[in-house]
């Protein structure tokens, strides 16, 4: 492909992005195919020869699209959103252009600096302390995924508690005997990601349990901190939660704070899909803990429009991250990274390698500003609310187990006289919801009771997509209990 044509198919994949998005509700959310089904339609081996750009194209439309759930679909509700703008896919076509690995300044200056200025500005809007800013001992970064900025963070606090006995004269066989009785703790609802960190770095994880609204609070934190060290162990991290995946519930991170106040703890706050609602006024009340912690993280690319892979971590302390995850070999030396004038982004993560993710964040801040951003936000939430508001007037069919926080509605079927117990019933609606192809949600478990969870997101969703949404939710449970009750009367 030479740049004429490039030129070419380059304006046909914008008209048909374009095409994709104006059409986006005329597809079932949810794909329907089966396990297996692309190996049966391609080849068994790469071609030999060059195809023409025509049967690409033609393969996306009848081979790709058919086995893709769409994430950016204004009937989507599952997980959490993971929002799309066209200034973020121009971002990473810029980035795609450009084609750097910027694993230090001197690889390109524009990719470090870039992520350093706009890391700066999200940490202003999110509110947090200077001490976070990379003007002073702190700063962001951005990891692929909240997954990654836990792995590295735990990494940070275990290179900070073992620093703190080697200068007490530990030596490396009693820096490995304590690297044994190290504990980090989360609670019942943390995101399994943080066992997965745990699991990686051969951690002892313990999971403390939640209150009644599913909040981690203070007293089970200090309570269970004292018997691990009464039974020998070395506590060294916890992570408090902003929006937990089950239930977007909070927890009590000031109480977390008070807890752990006089010992060597790294607090981590993961916020990976409510922290995009700290730029809002109406959520600024959580920053209090928050900025006491050691670490902080969330996801753009959940609720700030910013196309995935975009998860941003701040650091008050960035000495102990460089520290566990530092590599200088002869071949990346140079004298910019020597003069201790630049940051190097490479030991700020696992991979050495790392795309140039700055530039989308860049174009959405700069296309929406903060207001544009925050009203996308509270638009959300304001669907979410008109959705509770809904099925709230039908409490003979559906509870609403939990407060909803952050447009996260979590619902399920009310048993009433029905043969089939609770569960079963919000299983079978569930399924059908799915099955009908007109929305994509997702379930999960509380406590023993299946949940349906219902998250707005989509900058394509309107109020008649939720209202669309509720219609179809009522419609479906009445025809089950119908079908359940014309049974019953059947084999009566």
């Amino acid at each position: 492909m030479d740049i004429e044509e490039f030129r070419k198919r380059g304006y046909e994949t914008i008209d048909r992005i374009c095409k994709y998005y104006q059409d986006l509700e005329k597809y079932d959310v949810l794909s329907k195919v089966k396990p297996g089904y692309l190996k049966e339609v391609l080849p068994k081996e790469a071609p030999e020869e060059p195809e023409p750009w025509e049967n690409i194209q033609s393969d996306i439309e009848t081979k790709i699209i058919p086995g893709i759930t769409h994430w950016q679909s204004p009937n989507f509700f599952a997980y959490f959103p993971a929002n799309s703008s066209f200034p973020s896919i121009l971002g990473d076509m810029y980035s795609d252009m450009f084609n750097v690995i910027g694993f230090n300044w001197l690889s390109s200056p524009a990719c470090t600096e870039l992520e350093s200025i706009v890391l700066d500005w999200m940490g202003k809007l999110v509110g947090l302390d200077q001490k976070f800013s990379s003007d002073g001992k702190g700063g962001g970064v951005i990891q692929g995924t909240a997954s990654e900025a836990t792995l590295v963070t735990l990494l940070a606090a275990r290179y900070r508690v073992l620093e703190e006995y080697k200068a007490k004269g530990a030596d490396e066989e009693k820096l490995r005997t304590i690297s044994t009785r190290l504990i980090a703790y989360g609670s019942d609802q943390t995101h399994i990601s943080f066992k997965k960190a745990t699991m990686i770095t051969y951690t002892r994880f313990r999971a403390l349990s939640t209150d009644n609204n599913f909040s981690l609070c203070g007293e089970t934190v200090k309570q269970e901190i004292e018997k691990d060290i009464a039974n020998g162990l070395i506590p060294f991290y916890i992570v408090g939660t902003i929006g937990t995946t089950n239930s977007a519930a909070i927890d009590k991170i000031t109480d977390i704070v008070d807890a752990i106040k006089g010992t060597n703890i790294w607090l981590h706050i993961d916020a990976a899909y409510a922290g995009s609602a700290l730029i809002c006024p109406e959520y600024k009340y959580l920053l209090e803990g928050i900025n006491q912690a050691d670490s902080f993280n969330f996801n753009m690319h959940k609720g700030l429009l910013t196309n995935f892979d975009c998860s941003c971590l701040w650091i008050k302390e960035r000495e102990y991250l460089i520290g566990a995850l530092s590599t200088n070999p002869d071949y990346l030396k140079n004298s910019a990274s020597e003069s201790g004038m630049v940051l190097d982004f490479r030991d700020w993560q696992i991979p050495l390698g790392r795309r140039f993710r700055a530039l989308k964040i860049w174009f959405v801040l700069r296309t929406y500003g903060a207001k544009g951003l925050r009203e996308h936000v509270m638009k959300g939430h304001k669907l979410a609310d008109r959705f509770k508001n809904e099925i709230q007037q039908h409490p003979d069919l559906f509870v609403i187990p939990i407060i909803p926080n952050f447009g996260l509605v979590n619902f399920y079927v009310k048993s009433n006289n029905s043969s089939k117990n609770s569960n079963e019933l919000t299983e079978m609606v569930y399924n059908r919801l799915n099955e009908s192809g007109k929305v994509f949600l997702t379930q999960t478990e509380m406590r023993g009771q299946n949940i349906i969870r219902f998250a707005p997101g989509s900058p394509l969703t309107t109020e008649r997509h939720i209202d669309q949404a509720c219609e179809l939710l009522l419609k479906i449970t009445q025809e089950v209990l119908c079908d359940i009750n014309l049974n019953n009367v059947e084999n009566f």
